[in-house]
């Protein structure tokens, strides 16, 4: 049962009615609630999943062939060469805005249009136009080497990922006094064409992490109005889904799902360094235990050993401990054991019944106002 005062906000279990019922600790009032979505939740489940990372290959336009052509004017069979140069290519141009916060809608490839071949009377033939894509803040391009090309930080800031190639000149740009009739013309320059990764800096400000079945896609329905899909199967979740939790003074913060993690992920067993990579791009972190296993603070352990030894340093970022399905009877004592073994902060939940998570609410805008270095809250 969760008791909302003007002083101080005090939670509750009731879960159970055994002698084994637990008594959180009083939270300090905090200034920022959580607000309550008015508009209804989507039924079914997300289909368009979050994506942090992309490869892409990119392909800038040819330059237009330059023209071959002699003009015949009027009282004037001979008027001299007047072929026109061609078209230069499009670039593919990366811009960044604050409107887009995934990179799922980027295709490979990104191709741009080519130039315009020169025609005769000294006609030019006409540039491409650019192609544009637009990415979130905070995006980093890298070379097929892995080498940082740049960074993307402020809105409308862009890069040029491939230059068009130049048109080609014409016939009657090679004529000199000792040749006046050139019967020749340059063809227009290939534009680049590579691959390159693009990668998000930051995918959310808090992930939510834990092995296959712990109740994170559960937990994320409950934070946000998100909809991942969730079954009674491990790797429900394969694709990470953001959520965002909205605060009564119009603060949004994101929560990711992330897939769960197996033992020796950091050796990229199963999609280990594909899912500890998303890990890496998150602000905090927010380990979901499951309460209904046997010894459930193991988890806690691998957990933080998979992200020690896949970075080092990766698992003393800001976190707190969820201990889910506490609807459970078995989870009582299990939660009862869990607090003992850590000193972390500990949330004990009930995802799928909804039961205790405005605290978690609390304590994720806490550890956002704290971490995160571009908000306005001190």
């Amino acid at each position: 049962m969760v008791l909302l005062k003007f002083g101080i906000i005090c939670t509750q279990s009731v879960f159970t009615k055994s002698a084994a019922t637990v008594t959180l600790n009083c939270l300090r009032r905090y200034t920022s609630q959580p607000v309550k979505p008015k508009k209804l939740k989507a039924e079914g489940f997300t289909k368009d999943f979050f994506v942090d990372f992309r490869r892409v290959q990119v392909i800038a336009g040819r330059g237009g062939h330059g023209c071959i052509s002699f003009n015949s004017e009027a009282g004037n069979e001979f008027a001299g060469p007047d072929g026109g140069n061609g078209g230069n290519g499009g670039h593919v141009i990366i811009s960044c805005t604050g409107k887009r916060n995934s990179l799922v809608h980027l295709k490979s490839p990104m191709k741009a249009e080519s130039g315009i071949n020169g025609r005769n009377s000294d006609r030019h033939g006409k540039n491409a136009e650019h192609f544009y894509s637009e990415v979130p803040l905070g995006t980093i391009i890298r070379d097929e080497e892995g080498r940082e090309l740049c960074s993307l930080e402020s809105e409308s800031e862009y890069y040029i990922i491939a230059r068009g190639g130049a048109g080609g000149k014409g016939n009657k740009c090679f004529a000199t006094s000792t040749d006046t009739t050139p019967r020749y013309a340059e063809e227009g320059a290939q534009g680049e064409d590579r691959v390159v990764y693009l990668e998000l800096k930051i995918m959310a400000h808090a992930g939510l992490i834990g092995f296959p079945n712990a109740g994170k896609s559960t937990l994320l329905r409950a934070m946000s109005r998100a909809r991942p899909k969730v079954a009674p199967y491990p790797f429900t979740t394969l694709q990470p889904h953001v959520g965002m939790v909205e605060y009564d003074d119009f603060v949004q913060v994101s929560v990711a799902d992330i897939p769960g993690l197996i033992p020796d992920a950091h050796k990229n067993r199963g999609l280990g360094f594909q899912f500890l990579r998303h890990i890496e791009r998150c602000m905090c972190l927010f380990y979901v235990i499951d309460l209904s296993v046997e010894n459930p603070w193991e988890q806690l352990d691998h957990l933080k050993h998979e992200l020690e030894q896949y970075k080092p340093g990766l698992s003393e970022r800001p976190h707190a401990v969820i201990g889910n399905k506490m609807d459970l009877k078995v989870a009582q004592s299990n939660y009862i054991e869990l607090q003992k073994r850590t000193n972390l902060p500990l949330f004990p939940v009930s995802a799928e019944k909804k039961l205790n998570i405005k605290p978690v609410l609390i304590h994720l805008r806490q550890l956002y106002d704290k971490h995160n270095p571009s908000n306005d809250h001190g």
